[in-house]
């Protein structure tokens, strides 16, 4: 049962070939052999699982369950959920029970979803490589020496270990395309405002956006309905319709423009990937598409830019961890400073202070216009150069990441070096713009990954062309050794 993808589990579920009962244990039990080796579920929640799935089952033998219903998914652990441990990959968290549902575990949980349970991530999403979790790092499937990426390794590590036919992430700078690349699966960042950001707790909060991972585009289009809702208790969220993302899958790529960027084919991408991504691009003009070369003259900034503005918002949001109200607290304070100070420099990582500290002095006095002010200018520029290019094509293609998996360690003592490998994804977050990585290709045995980036709320031409894609293709079937 977990060679079959979402799509397949719903056909099954609807047709009693199997319960969501079985389904849900099958899952369980692999978790309970298969995860010691990946770490990338850090919370279980079998007993919910299982309550869920027999409610599941009830509401599909009535006829009229929702297409998720009984299907078991993992939640990154940046989403709250009621009554389970939600630590954001942190000490300072470990201790957090939330009395609440994000919205987006909530729409799950209406659509009859069974929640598996948290997956492993980056502290406070802030990582590439998903070392930096308080709980250690995530191995990645194919290359047990190697990272799965971050923040949202852990989801993209256990569906591509079959631990899970799909599960919920977040993207900053390129944390769902990223993992999703360098572990072999398929994973799409929305527009920013099309999921919401109520009860999933803040990175950089012009820059977070929840999206789904799982092994193919359809499977995420099914997901992302699920997903993608107006909600009035997040400001930022947009009140638009929701298409049904699975309707126009079919849709054919003939006639199709595709921007190829020459600034994401230059110095620093691996040989191999630039051969698999041009084959994958191939691919799609011999169905039909046309490709164009096109211009991003600001993107090489845009490592620069965020590393200003991401940092500037996270010393903000990570402001409210401070020992007094819940998280952790250190023991036996002196007063209410040697409190806010110890517990902070005990419940933060390294990688976390580092950004806080980046941030604060961003926007403190006199620092504010030169850093980030200049830095909002930066990004303004990076936007139009998107709506430029988007005047004359319709997609935008190129390399997720640069290279394949690195190995542990390869690059803790660079900071630059990690945060370079972001720098493909990184744009679209800036400017808001939806984004998906699908599987095209192995390289040194590892695989490596295509990236689609649309105009605003066009997920439904990325995730067609996706589709299309791996309709001619076999990348996305492939799994890892020992993975049976």
């Amino acid at each position: 049962m977990h060679n079959l993808t979402i799509a397949e589990l719903v056909k099954g579920l609807q047709s009693k070939k199997f319960t969501s009962v079985e389904l849900t244990q099958h899952f369980l039990d692999r978790i309970s052999s298969l995860n010691p080796a990946y770490n990338a579920v850090i919370t279980v929640t079998a007993e919910q699982a299982l309550k869920a799935a027999a409610a599941a089952d009830q509401r599909l033998a009535a006829g009229d369950a929702p297409d998720l219903c009984g299907v078991p998914i993992l939640h990154k652990d940046i989403f709250c959920t009621d009554g389970v441990r939600t630590s954001c990959g942190s000490k300072m968290l470990d201790n957090f029970i939330p009395p609440y549902n994000a919205t987006v575990v909530e729409n799950f949980e209406q659509a009859g979803a069974v929640v598996l349970g948290k997956t492993n991530m980056d502290e406070f999403a802030m990582g590439s490589s998903n070392e930096t979790s308080f709980y250690g790092p995530v191995k990645n499937p194919w290359a047990i020496d190697s990272v799965p990426g971050g923040s949202s390794g852990g989801s993209a590590a256990a569906v591509a270990a079959r631990l899970a036919p799909g599960a919920t992430a977040t993207d900053t700078g390129g944390s769902i395309r990223q993992p999703a690349a360098l572990c072999g699966v398929s994973g799409i960042k929305p527009t920013y405002g099309r999921v919401s950001r109520w009860g999933m707790i803040a990175f950089a909060s012009s820059l977070d956006q929840g999206g789904p991972m799982a092994r193919t585009a359809e499977d995420c289009a099914l997901l992302l309905n699920c997903m993608a809702s107006y909600d009035d208790k997040d400001s930022t969220c947009i009140e638009r319709e929701v298409p049904d993302y699975t309707a126009t899958l079919n849709s054919s790529v003939k006639g199709l423009r595709i921007g190829i960027p020459k600034e994401y084919f230059s110095e620093g991408l691996h040989p191999g990937t630039e051969k698999a991504v041009r084959a994958a691009l191939a691919n799609l003009e011999a169905q039909g598409a046309e490709l164009v070369e096109i211009s991003l003259p600001n993107s090489a900034l845009s490592v620069p830019a965020y590393y200003v503005i991401a940092p500037a918002e996270a010393s903000a949001n990570l402001s409210r961890f401070d020992g007094s109200r819940y998280g952790y607290r250190c023991e036996d304070p002196k007063d209410l400073q040697d409190m806010y100070c110890r517990s902070r420099a005990e419940g933060f990582g390294e990688e976390v202070q580092r950004r806080i500290l980046i941030g604060t002095y961003c926007l403190s006095a006199g620092y504010y216009d030169a850093y980030y002010g200049k830095a909002q200018q930066v990004r303004q520029l990076i936007q139009q150069d998107f709506v430029k290019a988007f005047d004359n094509v319709d997609l935008i293609m190129g390399p997720t990441c640069p290279s394949p998996a690195f190995k542990f360690g390869a690059k803790g003592d660079d900071p630059v070096a990690m945060y370079l490998e972001d720098i493909y994804t990184i744009a679209t977050n800036l400017a808001g713009l939806p984004g998906m990585s699908i599987p095209c290709g192995m390289v040194e045995g590892k695989p490596v990954g295509l990236q689609i980036i649309g105009n605003y709320f066009d997920e439904a031409r990325i995730l067609s062309a996706a589709h299309q894609y791996q309709q001619s293709t076999d990348w996305h079937d492939l799994a890892p050794e020992g993975i049976a």
